[in-house]
């Protein structure tokens, strides 16, 4: 490890391909260099627009914790710039002190983005450019609602075919060069997924069963035509679904990523998490994947519902993701929503 002093009285470290560095604590840059967009070249915008300024660059989850861990050492910076996709936010997020999270700012460097989309984050250079504009102004922020599963703070989690095409598109792109996923995109790649690996597969495989049950305040379900209705003996161990799985999760934003608007019912009631069915098998979620994709009410073998707490119990261990990335496979998971709420940059509020 080298470490040398910098004429603007940065701290440099490098471990490989690894660096972080230490200036003025206002703001804070992580970039994920795994992350689709991820580069070394993005350094030099930061380095240019924002002179001193903390960052690190990080391939693995355990530098982005060392770096983490370091900026906990000190007096904590107003804004963390998180460049990456959801997961990159999520881990960012869960590495500090519950009760003192940070003020994050995200820049889509990923695949999917929902979150980064959900607070109108712009590309990476412009991002920075805006924030080297604002100055030393307080930041405009939104705050988000998450959800607590396995300890692990996320806007949304969940398993079914959208977990399984999820694995599938993961190791593609990982079997790809990073110029060429890059190049691709991931909307292209993604369906090259869905109906290339994961609906061929799935058809052929037997259904998994689920069941949805209410573990917190009385249930709340949305009709066809996204009104809340009171769901009748619905408290809690009530069943709300058995059945067939096709997706289901739980989230506290619409989109969870590439525009998919899994959760279109997460903001309908304050202090309520978004709990969703979907039971058609993988064909027919193929057939209506353009309905799906922009969260329209009223499809055939939809259940959605507004809980706080909940469990879904499976016959059969399914492939399980948080906030994006596939964590391994559950017969149970116990959802609710946390105490604790994200406080996001909000671009659509910051000067352009």
């Amino acid at each position: 490890m080298g470490v040398r002093r910098t004429r603007d009285r940065t701290l440099t470290e490098t471990t490989g391909r690894w660096r972080y560095e230490f200036g003025d604590m206002s703001t804070a840059v992580l970039i994920n260099l795994r992350a689709r967009r991820g580069s070394e070249s993005l350094a030099r915008d930061v380095r240019h627009h924002l002179p001193g300024v903390p960052m690190a660059l990080t391939r693995t989850l355990d530098e982005a914790r060392a770096f983490v861990a370091d900026l906990r050492t000190r007096p904590h910076p107003d804004l963390i710039l998180s460049g990456g996709g959801d997961g990159t936010a999520v881990s960012l997020l869960n590495e500090w002190d519950r009760d003192q999270l940070p003020t994050i700012g995200l820049v889509p460097l990923g695949t999917g983005n929902g979150w980064a989309r959900s607070t109108g984050s712009p590309p990476f250079q412009q991002a920075i450019r805006r924030i080297a504009r604002h100055g030393s102004r307080p930041w405009p922020t939104r705050r988000f609602g998450l959800v607590e599963v396995e300890g692990v703070l996320s806007p949304w989690a969940g398993s079914g075919w959208d977990a399984e095409v999820l694995g599938d598109y993961q190791r593609i792109m990982k079997s790809l060069p990073h110029e060429a996923a890059a190049w691709i995109g991931g909307f292209p790649t993604y369906m090259v997924s869905l109906f290339g690996v994961t609906v061929p597969r799935m058809v052929m495989a037997p259904r998994t069963n689920i069941r949805l049950i209410n573990t917190g305040s009385d249930a709340l379900a949305v009709d066809a035509s996204g009104k809340v209705v009171r769901v009748d003996d619905g408290g809690a161990g009530a069943l709300l679904y058995e059945g067939p799985l096709g997706v289901a999760g739980c989230g506290t934003i619409d989109e969870i990523g590439l525009g998919f608007k899994a959760f279109p019912h997460a903001h309908l009631r304050p202090g309520r998490m978004a709990a969703r069915v979907y039971s058609a098998g993988a064909a027919e979620g193929a057939r209506y994947v353009r309905r799906l994709w922009r969260g329209e009410y009223g499809l055939p073998h939809d259940a959605p519902f507004l809980v706080d707490a909940c469990r879904m119990e499976f016959d059969r261990p399914v492939n399980f993701e948080i906030g994006g990335d596939v964590i391994g496979q559950r017969t149970s998971v116990d959802f609710k929503l946390a105490r604790q709420k994200a406080t996001l940059l909000d671009w659509t509020k910051l000067a352009a």
